[in-house]
């Protein structure tokens, strides 16, 4: 299963040192460019209520199958791509392709895994890989491109797709529970939930501020800043450092905090982070002090807050689990996609303008929702 996890994450952090030079690549504008990265990222959420259902209905193993054959053709078809709106499709395709693969894996995990113990520990070894994504993606992207140039990207995600696939053919078995059936429950509940709605936005409040860190990152420091592909992608990766450093130790802090108290002291590092943002926006040009070191500070209220919105959001609907886990995915994906990029395309999307924007709007919203839930839980206490 692990490929299939590693493969859907490294096909949006591999890609990150070119995106400034895709622009003039493809004859197109940095806005176009953006939705490369902002589909996939809307695509990966939608489609846990997509293919969830399916593989209930037909499977996951074809489920899978799939979804990783049409990554790996996608990723073909984007490297062969010369202008901009077959590669925006390709980009498109591959995501709904890694989308299907990730439904159908963690589907897979829940069936065989769901009564034992093993199943926690098999979450925290895919929790742990992806971490280190960003911290490798960016820098083999790099070394890569200047040694065999961009298409040579997606033509290696195609070729490590191609050894998964055939792995999963042969030994990849069906896991559906037999005789499975689609239960029908109504999810009016969760829609009415502030608890959900709350930790839902404040997990898209920290996927988001990632969301548009690396959507910025490229053209702050590449176009304006100077540094090269290489330079970058190092730079990128102390951020991803950070967050693997502080998730070591989250337990801890949830342990003494609370899923409440972490959220707020997450949302007050975003805000931190984008106080001093704007101080080096304002203040001096794009460097790493003014740009990256603020993000490390980001970066630990992402993890802080990231490590238990899920718990805070699904409290309680444990009779329709799948659907709100589904719906939670979903809406954080639609929330950074569609906010995440208004941002970055009307805040000026070569400056740090749009992560302070985000982070701040969101964080503050969030903020403004907890003492709401303390309230509504005081109030049934009585």
């Amino acid at each position: 299963m692990a490929p299939f996890d590693v493969l859907a994450s490294l096909a949006m952090d591999i890609y990150l040192p070119v995106v400034p030079a895709m622009p003039a690549i493809m004859g197109t504008s940095p806005p176009v460019i953006q939705l490369t990265l902002s589909l996939y990222m809307v695509m990966l959420g939608v489609g846990q209520v997509v293919f969830g259902p399916i593989s209930i209905r037909i499977g996951r193993r074809p489920v899978l199958l799939a979804g990783a054959v049409l990554f790996a053709a996608a990723s073909l078809g984007a490297a062969s791509s010369s202008t901009a709106a077959p590669f925006v499709i390709f980009r498109l395709l591959q995501a709904v392709g890694a989308s299907a693969a990730l439904v159908a894996t963690f589907a897979t995990v829940r069936d065989v895994y769901a009564d034992r113990p093993e199943g926690v520990v098999i979450y925290g070894l895919f929790s742990s890989m992806l971490a280190f994504v960003p911290a490798v993606g960016p820098v083999a992207g790099a070394l890569i491109t200047n040694n065999f140039g961009w298409r040579a990207i997606f033509i290696v995600l195609a070729a490590l797709s191609v050894p998964a696939i055939l792995n999963a053919a042969f030994r990849w078995h069906e896991t559906r529970p037999a005789g499975q059936a689609v239960v029908r429950r109504s999810v009016l509940p969760i829609f009415a939930s502030l608890q959900f709605w709350t930790y839902t936005l404040a997990f898209s409040a920290a996927m988001g501020t990632f969301f548009v860190f690396f959507s910025t990152a490229p053209r702050v420091l590449i176009d304006r800043a100077g540094y090269s592909e290489l330079r970058f992608s190092i730079a990128f990766a102390t951020v991803a450092a950070v967050m693997i450093v502080i998730t070591r130790f989250a337990k801890a802090f949830v342990a003494r905090w609370g899923i409440a108290g972490s959220v707020a002291r997450g949302m007050a590092l975003l805000l931190c982070g984008a106080v001093l943002l704007g101080l080096g926006q304002i203040l001096g040009s794009p460097s790493f002090g003014s740009f990256i070191l603020p993000m490390w500070v980001m970066a630990v209220g992402i993890v802080l807050t990231a490590s238990v919105t899920a718990n805070g959001a699904l409290a309680g609907f444990d009779d329709i689990a799948g659907s709100a886990v589904a719906f939670y995915f979903c809406i954080q994906s639609l929330v950074v996609g569609t906010a995440g990029t208004l941002a970055v395309t009307v805040l000026n999307g070569d400056s740090a303008w749009p992560l302070i924007g985000y982070a701040a709007a969101m964080a503050m919203l969030v903020s403004a929702g907890l003492p709401l839930i303390r309230s509504r839980s005081h109030s049934r206490g009585r």
